[in-house]
């Protein structure tokens, strides 16, 4: 750490300042100037857009498809638990702990108590996770690009000390002022793959793929494929789709509660080698059928650690989808309530939380069907 001195070092240390800046322009580590040289800025929203596909939930047409959707009049909540021993990216953590026992009271002649909750988390991703404005990038020769052009550095809130506290025109309370209303498309690939004969019939969840062509990966061939077996309607612009690999069934909402700690620990286990999702074919189709939304049951919907273009990759669609496109992520959603009560299609209702700067947000999303 560079502490500040008065006196004669200070216009050494200002021009040091000014050096360590131009260094710290573009990341130490592999660089790409894809979104430069194919100019993904400014995005199909305009220049100063900051809610990417949540526009979408702008257009009444869409809303109308969605609630077309809706036979039953029933509705599913497809949120996971967010749980200490609940599968976690890397070093991603929920700790919550009840303070006081209770927090306060007892108060008044009625003798009332309260308790609080004290969570320290990564909020926008961990367990089911809205992927925002500010999670994703590409590290350029001009610096970490964000959607819509914009560079880390500069769109940093700074509080005491130049401490980041905020995002600035990449937090997710700009598409949470919009939120989302579409069409649900669900994609059955477990059910699609038996249908093929490329996994087992008793299969439960798509292999994790470690090369490209392995079965684990869906590609825009297999989403069409997907489709026609369901019987559904090609998917239109402002739908959401949703996949189900089967992965998230080891930690199901209809069985994690009743799982024993060891259970647990092996659905943290397969979550750590990878995860079947979606090749960049598949995104790239649906980002040509203008979506507003992906989500999966696995924690980044990218098939991983080889997608269709080989391991040295790192989940392509992220960039492609939410950089690129500003076309969002919602991750580890409870697909398999949606695929056991066979809701192939309904109308998703969602937002994430206004929390302004932040990366992404929690959520319980609805399904009304």
């Amino acid at each position: 750490m560079r502490y500040r001195v008065v006196g004669k070092v200070v216009v050494a240390v200002s021009v040091l300042a000014l050096a360590g800046l131009a260094v710290a322009q573009t990341l130490k580590g592999p660089v790409s100037d894809k979104p430069i040289d194919e100019k993904w800025a400014p995005s199909k929203w305009g220049a100063t857009d900051r809610a990417g596909s949540a526009n979408h939930t702008k257009n009444s047409v869409n809303i109308a498809r969605a609630l077309a959707t809706i036979k039953q009049n029933k509705s599913i909540t497809i949120g996971k638990y967010y749980h200490r021993e609940a599968p976690a990216f890397g070093a991603r953590g929920w700790n919550m702990s009840i303070p006081g026992t209770p927090t306060g009271g007892p108060f008044g002649k009625n003798a009332l108590i309260y308790h609080d909750e004290l969570v320290t988390t990564e909020i926008g991703q961990i367990q089911t996770q809205f992927d925002g404005p500010g999670h994703i990038g590409v590290n350029t020769s001009k610096g970490p690009m964000m959607y819509n052009g914009v560079i880390s550095w500069d769109a940093y809130e700074h509080g005491g000390g130049g401490r980041v506290v905020g995002m600035g025109p990449l937090g997710v309370e700009h598409p949470g002022e919009l939120g989302f209303v579409c069409r649900l498309v669900v994609l059955d690939a477990v059910a699609y793959k038996k249908s093929k004969g490329l996994i087992p019939a008793n299969a439960t969840m798509l292999p994790i793929p470690n090369k490209p062509g392995d079965p684990g990966i869906v590609t825009a061939d297999d989403v069409k494929g997907i489709m026609q077996m369901q019987g559904l309607r090609e998917i239109a612009p402002g739908d959401c789709v949703a996949l189900h690999t089967g992965q998230g069934n080891s930690w199901s909402n209809d069985r994690y509660k009743t799982m024993k700690p060891e259970e647990r620990q092996a659905a943290r286990d397969l979550f750590n080698q990878g995860e079947p999702g979606f090749g960049i074919s598949a995104c790239e189709y649906m980002a040509s059928r203008d979506i507003a939304l992906t989500m999966c049951d696995t924690s980044a919907c990218d098939a991983q650690p080889s997608g269709e273009q080989g391991p040295d990759f790192s989940v392509p669609c992220h960039t492609e989808m939410q950089t690129r496109r500003g076309i969002w992520n919602l991750e580890n959603v409870d697909t398999k309530s949606l695929v056991d009560a066979k809701v192939m299609e309904g109308a998703f209702i969602w937002a994430p939380l206004r929390i302004i700067g932040a990366t992404g947000s929690p959520g319980n999303p609805m399904v009304l069907y």
